[in-house]
């Protein structure tokens, strides 16, 4: 409602006198149609944040003999949600007694996620992903997590020209970023290194060499074999020297824990930020023991208790999962958050550089089960995941 200031203070007075009156009669005199039952900002937010999503597996591609693509499709909508390239969905599915999920970076773009397409390319190296390789068959219907993850591309954070260095399975997320180069969703200058043992474990090289002669600069380095064309050895700081200026990209780095110690120690005498750095998060392993003892872990889940064993070296999220426990995950990885839960009693120990956790957190005894390894007996309460 406009309002202009009256000459004399009384006639505000007046005005303000008859406020009440006027909209009683606006009120009274407007059309009697019945109010939305739903709103389009709440729409977008269902579309864009559905929380976990019914899919089917649509078709299936072996890739190299460790490494194959799974292309699903949506059930409960027409459409995946809008993504970031770069980000990651989590698969999860009833394997005998266990109720499994992991994370998995997604190779399609989002302009096909539209298109109600979402595709994964999944290295058989896990107990879940060797599940995927060698018994997954078209048909076959999963829970899937809405993408998440903050590897992704951000213009007021990233250099105009990014160079993504890809090992082995890490070439997933990229394939997506490049796809979203070229289709014009984003607007960087990509130069990708995607180091392999050999030309027989170089997935998606038909699409790569389709994407470079779009414009996509891709270097190929291989360690165990020279061949004309391609770098030989491994991904050094001199190498990269002679394709980029290393201090005028923002690197994206997705592979093994060993790339990255390499890398990071190759990049060190350069002084970049940190925010010149981005590496995609890995799952926390299982810790080496030869004996590894059991614990009880007692879980509180809403109005339930379970009382379930918990091995030293896997995760609480490990143990739960095993037990069938349909507890909350995404990034497995410590940095999402997603899985915070509240620690009622017993000692831990959470991996090295994983806990993610917020101060508030700490104090007031949160913990995040993905990262969390068991000391002794403990007992937790954690929300139900759906």
């Amino acid at each position: 409602m406009k309002f202009k200031k009256q000459l004399f203070g009384f006639m505000d007075m007046l005005r303000f006198k008859k406020l009440v009156p006027n909209r009683r009669k606006a009120l009274a005199n407007g059309p009697a149609t019945p109010l939305p039952q739903t709103y389009r900002t709440n729409q977008l937010a269902a579309r864009l944040h559905p929380g976990y999503m019914q899919v089917e597996l649509a078709a299936i591609r072996p890739l190299t003999a460790t490494m194959g693509e799974f292309t699903f499709k949506r059930l409960d909508s027409d459409a995946f949600p809008f993504f970031r390239s770069g980000q990651y969905v989590s698969l999860q599915a009833k394997i005998g007694e266990s109720l499994v999920s992991r994370p998995y970076s997604i190779v399609s773009t989002p302009r096909d996620a539209l298109e109600n397409k979402l595709v994964l390319g999944i290295e058989n190296a896990g107990f879940f992903s060797s599940y995927l390789n060698t018994q997954a068959k078209v048909g076959d219907r999963f829970v899937m997590s809405e993408p998440s993850g903050e590897f992704h591309y951000e213009d007021l954070r990233d250099k105009q020209r990014i160079a993504c260095i890809a090992g082995g399975s890490g070439i997933t997320p990229f394939l997506s970023m490049a796809g979203s180069m070229l289709d014009g969703t984003e607007a960087y200058e990509m130069t990708l290194f995607y180091g392999a043992r050999d030309l027989a474990h170089i997935p998606y090289k038909a699409e790569l060499d389709a994407m470079a002669a779009k414009g996509l600069k891709v270097v190929y380095v291989l360690s165990d074999q020279e061949a004309p064309g391609y770098e030989h050895g491994f991904i050094t700081a001199a190498l990269l020297e002679t394709h980029i200026d290393i201090k005028d990209v923002t690197f994206f780095l997705c592979g093994p824990q060993a790339m990255y110690a390499f890398l990071l120690k190759e990049l060190a005498p350069y002084g970049l930020p940190v925010k010149a750095i981005h590496k995609d998060a890995t799952c926390c392993p299982d810790l080496p023991m030869d004996a590894p003892r059991t614990f009880t872990l007692t879980v509180h889940m809403r109005d339930q208790v379970y009382t379930v064993p918990a091995l030293e070296n896997e995760t609480l999220l490990t143990a739960m999962e095993r037990a069938g426990l349909n507890a909350p995950n995404k990034c497995r990885a410590g940095g999402c958050g997603f899985c915070h839960s509240k620690w009622l009693a017993g000692p831990f120990h959470i991996a090295q550089d994983r806990d993610g956790r917020r101060e508030a957190d700490k104090k007031f005894g949160f913990i995040h089960p993905c990262v969390t390894y068991p000391q002794g007996d403990m007992e937790i309460d954690v929300p139900l995941a759906y």
